[in-house]
């Protein structure tokens, strides 16, 4: 592995760049709130005890806003046998300075009390697209997602989410809204379509939160979706 100063354009930059995204994602994510990387402006890497540390400095974009912000970035990947997640510190400017407030509890609303539970299936679908009102179940299930690639990502592995399956809504338990995911992740540098099953949480109060996630078989004659970011 590469260390000293690193290219930003070239995949070491980038995969530990998009380690950051999903970590932020984790953290601030909603149906109305998923960044994403812009640009690497500059990383170094380098080799501390049994670990490889990575420092960063980025660009991340909220994508439905489209405001952007600079960030600042140290990771942890460790080393030896056995996967565990890497450790990621990071701070940013101006990324999270649009307000979501109205829009989540307007939308938490709206669905915490239905006697219609809301259900979709191929978001996108084969041709890229989806419809208005699935938009913040499609960026939910990508925040959702965040924390499975957070969890499994590696210095060999560049995630992202390529489409939602399908998911279903739950009954409201303790003022949270509960849904059921089956999300479609690409592995992008294996070329692989990985198959989970989450059980997402989430209200304004207290966030998106994964309680149960299951790997799903591999589907060896699945190809990759069309994916969208917006």
């Amino acid at each position: 592995m590469t260390t000293g100063v690193l290219n930003p354009s070239h995949y070491p930059a980038r995969r530990a760049a998009t380690v950051v995204q999903h970590y932020l994602n984790t953290r601030y994510g909603s149906p109305y709130r998923w960044i994403f990387l812009s640009k690497v402006h500059s990383g170094s890497a380098e080799d501390v005890a049994e670990m490889r540390k990575y420092q960063l400095e980025l660009t991340m974009q909220e994508t439905i806003s489209n405001v952007s912000g600079q960030c600042s970035a140290e990771l942890l990947f460790p080393g030896g046998e056995g996967q565990s997640a890497p450790q990621v510190q990071a701070s940013c400017e101006g990324l999270l300075q649009s307000n979501t407030t109205a829009q989540e509890e307007a939308f938490y609303q709206q669905h915490r009390a239905s006697n219609n539970m809301v259900s979709g299936t191929d978001i996108p679908d084969s041709y890229g697209h989806m419809e208005p009102n699935m938009k913040p179940f499609w960026h939910l299930g990508g925040v959702a997602s965040s924390f499975i690639m957070l969890r499994e990502s590696n210095e060999s592995t560049l995630y992202n989410m390529a489409q939602v399956a399908n998911f279903t809504q739950l009954e409201t338990e303790k003022d949270q809204l509960r849904f059921n995911y089956h999300v479609l992740l690409h592995e992008m540098i294996s070329q692989e379509i990985i198959h989970w099953k989450l059980l997402v949480t989430w209200s304004p109060e207290q966030g998106v939160k994964v309680l149960q996630s299951e790997l799903q078989p591999k589907c060896h004659d699945c190809e990759a979706p069309p994916n969208t970011t917006n």
